[in-house]
């Protein structure tokens, strides 16, 4: 039997400087590669159990704002601010009514004066722009129409710890080209992967994005050619039917057959390929059972993961505040 060694416990003098300290995060292109460097090493640590003995956000408060459902955004940034020592408060689009029953710039102004930090799970990014501009305090991106940049800090945690340095792995995205294939095309950039977009005609990621991308020096590919997956290091899904698109449904079904992924499928990979999903999985639709369990799948381990990039994300952003009280 192996034993592990216990992790070398961190005390307040021997955190690492928080890189982020005071900004907003509502894309992964607000770090530069340095800055994600370090916030995936905290991660890591921190899944080692080297931050169990510090609480560094101890009196700190983050307000959770949902205008959508959520398990893993809700659930891995309360527990993840009550593991540093802070506290979260979960607000419903029903409490607030972000541009209905109060002007966005006015929801930022109140809480400002009472939080350390805003995570907002919304359907424009213009809603979290809108926050950004008005709130003097950090604001995260838990997921919007355009980008979902939390969910990349897991996902590439995640491939570390399976491949390594994810500098020329070739990461294939298969399904539509939604928040999630913009937000690997930003660490595209910022890792130096691969990134490899495979989706139909008329469901392309965002212009704009791609372009950014490529003119940055990014290596990305757009293709409906499923033959892409043939040998990638990660192959990647998502839903078909997002939040809010449900009177698209039978159009999308129908556009993408063929892009389902299944177990023939992960067999495609190279040999120390994975297949990762962000879930909820809507299993008949963009992947089976048999996948997320296939020995190649690390769908679970993502999803721990969100707790541990999250926090770290958390540390950087409001590790340098102080109580207010």
């Amino acid at each position: 039997m192996t034993v592990q060694a216990a992790p070398t416990l961190l005390t307040p003098e021997t955190l690492p400087a928080p890189v982020l300290a005071g900004r907003d995060f509502l894309s992964n292109l607000d770090m530069t590669s340095s800055e994600l460097r370090a916030v995936l090493d905290t991660a890591a640590s921190m899944k080692r159990g080297e931050w169990r003995s510090v609480k560094p956000l101890a009196g700190l408060s983050l307000a959770l704002v949902f205008e959508k459902a959520s398990l893993r955004t809700r659930t891995t940034f309360d527990v993840g601010m009550y593991q540093l020592g802070g506290h979260a408060i979960t607000l419903s689009n029903q409490e607030i009514g972000l541009g209905k029953r109060e002007r966005v710039s006015d929801v930022a102004r109140n809480l400002e004066r009472w939080v350390d930090g805003i995570m907002a799970r919304v359907y424009l990014q213009q809603t979290l722009t809108e926050l950004a501009d008005h709130a003097a305090i950090p604001v995260i991106n838990g997921l919007s129409d355009m980008l979902h940049p939390v969910q990349l800090l897991a996902d590439y945690q995640t491939i570390e710890e399976e491949l390594g340095d994810a500098s020329g792995k070739r990461v294939v995205y298969i399904g539509d080209g939604n928040n999630l294939a913009n937000s690997h095309i930003h660490m595209g950039v910022l890792t130096g992967s691969h990134v490899t977009i495979v989706t139909p005609v008329g469901y392309e990621p965002n212009g704009a994005v791609l372009l950014d991308a490529v003119r940055r020096g990014a290596e990305v590919t757009l293709t409906n050619d499923l033959a892409a997956i043939d040998g990638a290091d990660v192959l990647y899904t998502d839903v078909w039917i997002s939040m809010g698109q449900e009177d698209q449904a039978e159009l999308r079904r129908k556009a993408f057959q063929g892009y389902q992924v299944t177990p023939a499928m992960l067999d495609r990979l190279a040999p120390h390929g994975i297949f990762l999903h962000c879930l909820p999985a809507h299993y008949g639709e963009e992947t089976v059972p048999e996948a997320t369990e296939h020995p190649k799948s690390r769908v679970f381990d993502q999803a721990e993961n969100r707790l541990h990039a999250q926090k770290a994300l958390l540390y950087h952003l409001m590790g340098e505040l102080k109580p207010r009280w």
